[in-house]
């Protein structure tokens, strides 16, 4: 089983070749859904991370496929250049699903 990379950024492409991630560069919505179609055609990808800007070009789509799809695991990580707030999105998620702020 091996992990993927959808990147929007040659930086992050490189630090993931440097533990032996494949990765595939892209820019535009279009080529997006085509190597995410790509990605889950192949069956020896587990885990494909890709890349928070990428998410924000097709963010219903993503959703629908973390929900629906059992293989790959599709992970969200922020590049380099993020400012993403992925762990304030983690925090907000649990707290609606507990009822507790954390």
């Amino acid at each position: 089983m091996k992990f993927f990379l959808l990147s929007d950024n040659i930086d992050t492409q490189v630090g993931m070749r440097l533990v032996g991630i494949e990765s595939v560069i892209v820019n535009k919505k279009e080529d997006l859904i085509e190597e995410l179609e790509k990605v889950l055609a192949n069956p020896n990808i587990a885990i494909l991370l890709i890349t928070t800007k990428l998410v924000e070009l097709a963010p219903k789509m993503i959703s629908e496929l973390k929900l629906k799809q059992s293989k790959p695991l599709i992970v969200e990580i922020p590049d380099r250049h993020g400012t993403s707030n992925v762990g304030e999105m983690i925090n907000k998620y649990v707290s609606e699903a507990i009822g507790v702020k954390l």
